[in-house]
């Protein structure tokens, strides 16, 4: 890990760890997985510390159909009102599992120990992305779950999720989208220097 300066009167635990926060307030912890000194500030690899969950809607117009159907029509939740609006179900049968489901920034999380993973329980979902990045993404399924008669799935995606983030020279940690050029370069760097150590 590249070496930069922090407050040496915070404990060990602060220095590899830091907290993101969204518009709403809601915060999400993260280990410091690298960092790099820019000119502007410190970039930062960061991932969360808890383990990210994810939810799908299915189409109910095409249940009963077969496996490779079904998986084009789950639908990723990513607005935040219906995420709200099914999470105490959600949370409800996660419990069974003694996993706790939380509603933090940009991400939901769980504490608790995953279940092992079975190959027949691994969805690909594909992602829309006008990127270079990965068109689709592999998620182990955690628990299904009704609500309004609406069928909802739970998954933790297989690979890390990561974030890349700045600690500007105001001292805050903020969140930098890795679209352009620039950003690539840094987040190459970061993950190809993480890689090495």
């Amino acid at each position: 890990m590249s070496s930069f300066e922090y407050n040496q009167e915070r404990d060990f635990d602060e220095i590899d760890r830091v907290t993101l926060t969204d518009e709403t307030g809601r915060t999400l912890d993260c280990y410091i997985e690298n960092a790099i000194e820019g000119t502007d500030g410190t970039y930062l690899l960061l991932m969360p510390v808890d383990i990210p969950v994810v939810i799908l809607s299915w189409d109910n117009e095409e249940e009963g159909g077969d496996d490779i159907e079904a998986i084009s029509n789950g639908i990723l939740l990513e607005d935040q009102a219906e995420i709200e609006e099914v999470f105490a179900d959600a949370k409800a049968v996660l419990a069974e599992l003694d996993l706790t489901l939380k509603l933090t920034a940009f991400t939901l999380t769980v504490t608790g120990e995953l279940p092992p993973i079975e190959d027949d329980g691994i969805l690909t979902l594909e992602l829309e992305n006008d990127g270079p990045a990965l068109d689709s993404e592999e998620l182990q399924f955690l628990k299904d779950f009704y609500h309004h008669q609406q069928k909802y799935s739970i998954y933790t995606p297989l690979s890390p999720l990561l974030f890349l983030a700045k600690y500007n020279l105001l001292g805050k940690v903020e969140l930098v989208s890795p679209e352009d050029e620039q950003m690539q370069r840094i987040l190459e760097e970061l993950l190809f220097d993480d890689i090495d150590d």
